[in-house]
């Protein structure tokens, strides 16, 4: 008997978005909706278009350019966030829309403000309209695990005859548990009369931990799509993680017989993308796909991996593209070799970009003995942007025990250098002083991380940091051996970011005048 399917749709870029200290520009959306799209997800949620107009260009553009899985745009029940959510995704080979509103009597009555009723009529009107400009529409009952049963079966009942093709079933804030949670759902298969005529999606958070687990048992109870987030990143406590979801199915497949399209080789590289692009580190511990997740520091653990790997471990890394059997580089390694480990790791690179990369490998291997591929891949993230307004030509810093930290700062900008000494709390305070000089832009550090990309005492540092400035959140990146460089490469990145921000605005409010 053939496994049912289950649909993967990806809400990394709206919901995942929201996650508290990620900020995501146009490009980097795109970048990920690329590699989401190479992960082989069914459905991409791109944005919510109408929430501004850097997100309504950012899912115009993944629209038009990533091909494969369909793009859904997220919109209230409003004909002005329904039309500006079909602009954005009309070029899409396969576009949805997708409509929401509250279903819970505290949403309606607290925040709406509104009776069940008007909810409901808006519900369908909605569902009208949306279906009126393309066939594929989502409804999603906001808060439907706190909603009452008769009220969801209702709503559910009506959206359906409106022209919905997939109803939402949302544990908005991670209230559910596993049997409740999979038993609303057979109801909902089982009490609404047309129930078969769409495809029950659940979209679950992980408040109480339990996200992948309701997720899970909804399948097992009949809905045949789930929303998920790489890495489990999303409002609060996040959202259920689509790695887990995934590898439940393929470890446990007595226990979950059903089946994805999702490319399992593509999994470890994705996740890592992500957390670099927006800022959030991976915990060591994370199921699936944490750093520690194949590691055994245990001696009986590390006896019985040695003798069989089954012993300790379920997963093996090289199911979803982790570390395996690979090239060491090293200074003496040839353009053929590096090029040869990227396309292994499936990164395909013009002629122009792969010299502008082995030059920066080069810099690299000289600083390392040894250079590996997550350093491979820390170094394409770093270089893949557009050319930024600053550049940094040289850095001197002074600091110790009894030596007040100093920093010299000489930035380039196109046949322009500027140069800036400064002191400060410690060398990388000193370092953002003087650039700040430089540029005239003042900001607030809010967030710094650092991480070592490899094991070693040369290990590549990458350091993420995010900044603000008036009401923009920018986030910040940068790789070096030397963490100070490091960050000072991740400050530089925030600040052209906002340059580029900023003449971007005054370029609409120069067409509106």
């Amino acid at each position: 008997m053939e496994k049912e399917k289950v649909i993967i749709f990806d809400s990394t870029l709206r919901d995942g978005e929201q996650t508290p200290g990620a900020k995501l520009n146009p490009r980097e959306k795109l970048k990920i909706a690329h590699q989401l799209a190479r992960l082989n997800v069914d459905v991409i949620e791109a944005g919510f278009p109408i929430s501004s107009p850097g997100d309504f260009r950012a899912v115009q553009q993944i629209s038009r350019e990533v091909k494969g899985p369909t793009i859904a745009a997220l919109a209230r029940t409003v004909k002005e966030d329904i039309d500006c959510a079909w602009d954005s995704v009309k070029d899409a080979k396969k576009p949805r829309i997708h409509v929401f509103l509250a279903a819970s009597d505290i949403h309606m009555e607290k925040k709406l403000r509104k009776s069940p009723e008007t909810c409901l009529q808006e519900a369908v009107q909605a569902v009208k309209y949306a279906k009126s400009l393309t066939a594929d529409v989502e409804y999603s009952l906001e808060d439907a695990t706190r909603a009452r049963e008769e009220y969801i079966f209702k709503v559910v009942e009506a959206v359906i005859d409106a022209g919905a093709t997939v109803v939402n079933i949302p544990d908005t804030v991670g209230y559910a548990v596993p049997e409740e949670f999979g038993g609303l759902i057979k109801k909902i298969k089982t009490k609404v009369p047309n129930a078969d005529k769409v495809i029950i999606s659940v979209h679950c958070h992980n408040d109480l931990g339990l996200a992948v687990m309701n997720s899970l048992s909804a399948v097992q109870n009949g809905a045949r799509q789930v929303e998920c987030n790489v890495n489990g990143i999303g409002e609060r406590a996040g959202n259920a993680a689509l790695e887990e979801i995934v590898l439940n199915m393929i470890i446990r497949k007595d226990y979950f017989p059903f089946k994805t399209d999702i490319n399992l080789k593509e999994i470890y590289r994705t996740s890592r993308m992500v957390s670099k692009l927006t800022g959030i580190p991976i915990p060591v511990n994370k199921a699936v796909i944490g750093i520690n997740a194949f590691a055994h520091s245990s001696g009986i653990h590390q006896d019985g991996v040695l003798k069989d790997k089954s012993t300790y471990e379920i997963i093996n890394a090289e199911l979803i593209g982790g570390q395996a059997a690979q090239m060491i580089l090293t200074a003496r390694s040839g353009r053929h070799a590096v090029r040869h480990e990227l396309e292994s790791m499936n990164y395909q690179l013009n002629d122009e970009d792969f010299e502008k990369f082995y030059l920066r490998f080069l810099e690299l291997a000289d600083k390392k003995k040894e250079v590996y591929r997550e350093d491979l891949e820390a170094l394409l993230i770093d270089i893949s942007f557009a050319e930024p307004t600053y550049e940094l030509e040289y850095l001197q810093t002074v600091s110790g025990t009894k030596t007040i930290p100093a920093a010299v700062v000489r930035l380039r900008k196109g046949e322009e250098t500027f140069e800036q000494v400064s002191s400060g709390a410690g060398p990388i305070d000193a370092a953002y002083k003087a650039i700040d000089r430089i540029t005239n832009i003042t900001t607030r550090l809010e967030n710094y991380n650092l991480r070592a990309v490899t094991r070693g005492m040369d290990a590549l540092g990458e350091v993420s940091i995010k900044i603000t400035h008036d009401d923009k959140n920018i986030i910040g990146r940068g790789v070096s051996t030397d963490i100070v460089e490091a960050s000072v490469k991740a400050y530089l990145d925030s600040i052209n970011k906002l340059i580029n921000m900023l003449a971007h605005v005054n370029n609409n409010n120069n067409k509106e005048k």
